[in-house]
């Protein structure tokens, strides 16, 4: 800070010399107030836990207040020069040491300005003014110039605490500079030191961050050995096993196309049996109409045969008639030969009627023996539907064992069917998922050698490092497993 910045200040507030001149007319009172002010303002620092840890002892904020009670008065001269301008700079650097922040230095001035503005109220009043000729500046000018001085100063103070903060800043960020460059470069052995006691924190935050770091480094090294060994054994045995997984995944397709075919051939064998249980059915079905009819045939020829009885006995009542037409007929005939020639008419139709009666006893004889015939072709009729249906019934017996057969063999093809079928299902998806196998374990032991290489690129990297003096993590001599799995 040059005294022509402290001029451009002045210059910008316009604190020309007139009012420095005020400023100086007002020392007296400053002296009077600023001692009791003061230690207003360290009773406040004393009870406030956060400022009181910045000095060590009373004797301590004694001195401090002794350095800045004779700085108001050198502010309260009214001149701005080199002597001014050293005793804020000391200040400044005292506040930016202790690590004083601005916020504590403006309440000072706070409660400073309250003390000293109320006195000069007091001191510059109309009266005292009167009573001294108006010798003294009023109580606003006064007021203002000496506010004007103590923004002044603080600002400035503030200026130098910011500035010897930021030296302090620079200071540790070029050290942490040197640093991190020599961590950039690989140098993990050299730790951090020398940074002002404001970076403290920082600096035991980066030397343990870098032990880490040198521990960290040095696992992964030995890590990546590992790996490297590691993955050259699991791509060498994922080989093996893609090979052998592939031989599998042969062997169980051409399982599957087997049992594929036996499946075919199971289902076309239940299709058939099932088709033969239909056409038994329908056998049974044709052999119970059979049947049926045979027993209706049967149920014709009884009611035939019972007709034929009727008839046999009409025939006989006929035979009866004709029998006493021809008596009648010979009775008219002997009266007709008493009666003489008037008789004659009567025996002529006598004689038709005797005639007659003749014939017609001769066709009821030829009707009974045709009807006896026929009754006996009935009986051989009734008695060969009779043994059409006891064979009919036969064989619906034998075709209802043939049937039940067929249906236990056509049950016993469909199950194995359906078993046959969740085999090829099972062993498609054994296939399946055992290409799916081969294929990972070709994925699997690419990605080994991938990692091979990622590790062997890892070593390359952590060897750049240097743990310790003279010592780096270089990588180790590599021999590749060659192991196989059999």
């Amino acid at each position: 800070m040059s005294i022509e910045q402290i001029t451009s200040r002045l210059e910008f507030m316009d604190l020309d010399a007139k009012q420095s001149e005020t400023v100086a007319a007002t020392r007296p009172v400053i002296a009077k107030l600023i001692g009791p002010a003061l230690d207003r303002f360290y009773g406040r620092v004393r009870a406030n836990a956060v400022t009181a840890r910045f000095f060590r002892d009373d004797r301590h904020m004694s001195g401090a207040k002794s350095a800045q009670q004779a700085h108001w008065m050198r502010l309260a001269n009214g001149r701005f020069d080199s002597a001014y301008r050293d005793s804020v700079r000391r200040i400044g650097s005292v506040h930016a040491r202790i690590g004083l922040e601005p916020r504590w230095y403006v309440g000072a001035y706070a409660l400073v300005l309250e003390d000293l503005l109320e006195g000069i109220a007091r001191e510059h009043g109309f009266w005292r003014r009167a009573l001294g000729g108006f010798h003294l500046p009023s109580a606003r000018a006064a007021s203002i110039a000496v506010m004007k001085a103590a923004l002044l100063d603080m600002e400035l103070s503030i200026s130098v605490y910011f500035e010897e903060a930021q030296a302090e800043r620079s200071a540790a960020i070029g050290k942490l500079d040197e640093a991190l460059a020599g961590l950039a470069a690989g140098d993990l052995a050299t730790d951090l030191a020398g940074l002002p006691d404001s970076f403290t924190a920082l600096e035991r935050s980066f030397n343990t961050t870098l032990a880490q770091m040198r521990a960290m480094i040095g696992a992964v090294s030995s890590s990546a050995q590992a790996i490297r060994t590691g993955s050259d054994e699991i791509a060498h045995a994922s080989e093996d096993l893609a090979r052998r997984t592939e031989s599998n995944a042969a062997s169980l397709e051409e399982t599957s196309a087997a049992v594929t075919k036996m499946d075919e051939r199971l289902k076309a064998t239940a299709a058939a049996a099932t088709s033969t249980v239909a056409r038994a059915d329908g056998v049974i079905t044709v052999v119970g109409t059979g049947r049926a009819v045979a027993i209706e045939a049967v149920d014709a020829m009884e009611r035939v045969a019972a007709g034929a009885k009727g008839i046999d006995e009409v025939i006989e009542g006929l035979d009866k008639i004709a029998f006493q037409t021809r008596v009648l007929a010979m009775n008219a005939a002997v009266e007709a030969g008493r009666a003489g020639d008037a008789g004659r008419g009567f025996a002529v139709v006598a004689d038709l009627v005797s005639a007659l009666a003749m014939r017609a006893e001769e066709e009821a004889k030829t009707a009974r023996e045709r009807l006896t015939a026929s009754q006996a072709d009935i009986v051989a009729a009734v008695g060969a539907v009779h043994r059409v249906d006891d064979a009919l019934a036969n064989i619906s017996g034998d075709v209802g064992e043939v049937h039940a057969l067929l249906g236990r063999i056509a049950t016993d093809n469909q199950a194995q069917s359906s078993a046959i079928t969740q085999i090829s299902a099972a062993v498609n998806t054994m296939d399946h998922s055992t290409q799916q196998n081969a294929a990972m374990v070709e994925e699997t032991s690419a990605a080994a050698r991938n990692l091979l290489g990622e590790a062997g690129h890892l070593a390359t990297s952590t060897g750049q490092f240097r743990l310790e003096a003279g010592t780096r993590a270089g990588p180790k001599s590599f021999a590749p497993a060659r192991a196989r799995l059999n």
